[in-house]
């Protein structure tokens, strides 16, 4: 079936504006139902843009899971949905239809990673293959110099890397790797003092390190059961201390995480 007279031109439109939207369309009709197969809209965080599936109540219905997509930092960016239209919508007419959802622009998910070091490096570069934003800090310029370019890479000298902890969110996945305990511990509570709790929050060192940083972090005031999600040591068991071997396992470890927290 063509698109609706204007679609590809609007659809053009807004992916050129590079906001986040969904492009929504009824891809199967059985029984009554209020349009025909093949029809479509384009909905933003605001509502609907251009378009219609049928209006009245399943309109309504497909515009707010097309924004709750749009909000869902872990969403799939394509899902198929069907809702019989009297026991999922509450119309009186007893059709099913199957819309499929395709967001665009959705806000890539973030790893912010605290310094450029040897196993900065591998573990940036092996991020750099997945389809994440990341975030490097340190305040070593001659370090961030040696980063791959990326429009995916944000790299960013600071003298005091705790000061990007005001910026990060709840939805970031967090590194420690810093030059060591000394550099390391200044950013972590700046993290716990914050209150913020983000999805991943791991330091790269052993065991010891992390009850030396434990008792540490206790004694700033940090409550016990605050501490207990920061990931010590970090990476899945496998492979050796070599940094791109600790890159490919902290990079699994992440994404073990991720798919976690992503609807099945």
């Amino acid at each position: 079936m063509p698109a609706p007279h204007g679609l590809i031109e609007r659809l053009a439109e807004m992916a050129a504006e590079g906001k986040p939207f969904v492009l929504v369309t009824l891809v199967e009709t059985i029984g009554s139902t209020p349009q025909d197969a093949g029809t479509k809209m384009l909905v933003d965080a605001e509502g609907l843009r251009f378009g219609t599936v049928g209006g009245g109540r399943v309109e309504q219905q497909a515009i707010a899971a097309a924004r709750a997509l749009l909000a869902d930092a872990v969403a799939k960016p394509c899902t198929l949905v069907e809702w019989n239209l009297k026991r999922d919508v509450g119309m009186t007419c007893g059709g099913t239809v199957k819309l499929l959802f395709e967001a665009y622009h959705l806000r890539p998910w973030r790893v912010v990673v605290f310094g450029a070091g040897h196993v900065g490096q591998a573990v940036i570069r092996c991020l750099l293959l997945l389809d994440c934003q990341v975030v490097c800090i340190d305040s070593r310029q001659e370090w961030l110099d040696r980063l791959p370019r990326s429009s995916q890479l944000d790299a960013i000298l600071l003298a005091e890397p705790r000061d990007v902890v005001a910026g990060l969110t709840a939805d970031d996945f967090v590194v420690c790797m810093t030059m060591g305990h000394r550099t390391d511990f200044p950013i972590l509570e700046a993290i716990f003092r914050s209150g913020l709790e983000p999805v991943y929050l791991g330091v790269i060192g052993s065991r010891a390190k992390r009850e030396v940083l434990r008792r540490e972090l206790e004694a700033a005031g940090v409550p016990a059961a605050a501490i207990e999600p920061l990931r010590c040591p970090i990476g899945l068991p496998v492979g050796s201390n070599q940094p791109g071997e600790i890159a490919v396992s902290v990079a699994a470890e992440i994404l073990q995480v991720r798919d976690a927290r992503r609807p099945r």
